[in-house]
């Protein structure tokens, strides 16, 4: 299987980025974690992103906040699918990196999450990978079955309640 790479601009962002790990973990997908600066480590951050494939990478995902080139600044740097999560923060409470992570230049593509969305992130590289890899696709099924099962016993709760 190949891995996913998990980008961070600051270890600040860290705390977030735990929830799209944590997610990777449930579906037994390898990742690396690491913190690359679009503009603080520029060079190390067009290697990494030149090199992934060859580095047995499958999907890229960066999280930054304010500037938030990070995402921009891989996909400019590799084929590779790149998903990027804005960070909540800054003088515009996110909206800035959500801004700046969506309007890429055409050919240049970056999937952007909502806001601090590490989880879809994940969840989003699990389905790319899972085209060329059945048993993940069926973990994922079985992730849907199971979220389709907590709504059913929420419902369920809800109309015992309305109904008591």
């Amino acid at each position: 299987m190949k891995k996913v790479a998990v980008i961070m601009g600051s270890d600040s962002d860290w705390p977030v980025v735990q929830g799209a790990c944590r997610q990777l973990d449930e579906f037994k997908i390898p990742y690396e974690a690491h913190i690359l600066s679009a503009h603080r480590t520029p060079a190390a951050a067009a290697e990494f992103a030149k090199s992934a494939r060859a580095n047995g990478f499958g999907v890229l995902i960066c999280a930054a906040g304010m500037a938030a080139h990070l995402a921009g600044a891989f996909a400019g740097n590799t084929t590779l699918p790149v998903i990027g999560i804005p960070m909540n923060g800054g003088a515009m409470d996110g909206l800035d990196a959500l801004l700046s992570t969506v309007q890429m230049p055409s050919g240049i593509p970056v999937a952007t999450m909502a806001i601090n969305g590490a989880k879809n992130a994940a969840v989003l590289a699990a389905q790319i990978l899972s085209v060329s890899d059945a048993v993940l696709a069926a973990r994922l099924d079985q992730a849907r079955e199971k979220m389709a099962e907590q709504i059913a016993e929420k419902e369920a709760r809800l109309q015992a309640e309305l109904a008591g």
